[in-house]
């Protein structure tokens, strides 16, 4: 008998700010029961509306350093005015161990160093539909100073050279759209066939040699 393999898919998303990854990621959890968000540990000050534990856990800079001296991170990175941002290994493992899938929302040097340690990773890099969109939406979000703005337009350019790196490309213009590709690209991923795995009901080698034996008697 053959069936998919039980665990979960780690699934690691990339993108410059303002090209609605977050938006996807929380409408696609929203419409499965088998993947989550990975929540992130950072040092920087929440943003009006964010919780505490639920879009990030926000604590101290010693903690976050005491956190990468004992290896709690899969990945860690100073990004944006020096803020502290790091994904603990801890609930990555034990979710997927129990079949759930699990997205992290990083950057694309957090992506490589998970590349590094999860080698059957899916990567998938959201792109805005053009850089002038992408620059209203920055603009529109009134989070950032017109320094921190351009700093993060600069950096986009930055990221979306590494787009090759990316097993799959999604270009958010579609809100809708997205949501589809990106679970069409979970349910293809699990057909895979490293996803998947043979079992037989007691041993192999005995089960083909009666049934071969089966054949023989009855062709005499």
């Amino acid at each position: 008998m053959i069936k998919e393999n039980e665990q979960g898919i780690l699934i690691v998303v990339s993108g410059p700010s303002g090209c609605g990854k977050s938006t996807l990621n929380q409408l696609i959890v929203s419409s499965r029961k088998d993947t989550i968000i990975s929540i992130s540990d950072t040092t920087r000050k929440p943003r009006e509306g964010e919780k505490n534990n639920v879009d990030y856990n926000f604590i101290s800079k010693d903690e976050f350093i005491e956190n990468i001296t004992n290896g709690k991170y899969i990945e860690y990175a100073i990004v944006h005015s020096n803020n502290y941002y790091g994904t603990p290994l801890d609930n990555i493992d034990k979710n997927l161990s129990q079949g759930i899938n699990v997205i992290l929302e990083i950057d694309i040097e957090g992506a490589r160093k998970v590349k590094e340690n999860k080698k059957d990773a899916v990567f998938i890099f959201i792109m805005p539909p053009s850089m002038q969109i992408l620059k209203s939406r920055l603009i529109s979000r009134k989070t950032e100073t017109k320094e921190q703005i351009v700093e993060r337009f600069k950096k986009a350019y930055q990221e979306i050279n590494e787009v090759s790196k990316y097993n799959y490309v999604i270009v958010n213009e579609d809100i809708n759209e997205s949501i589809e590709k990106m679970n069409s690209i979970i349910k293809c991923e699990k057909c895979r066939v490293d996803r998947i795995e043979d079992i037989y009901l007691g041993n192999q080698e005995e089960i083909i040699h009666e049934i071969l034996m089966d054949f023989e008697q009855k062709e005499n």
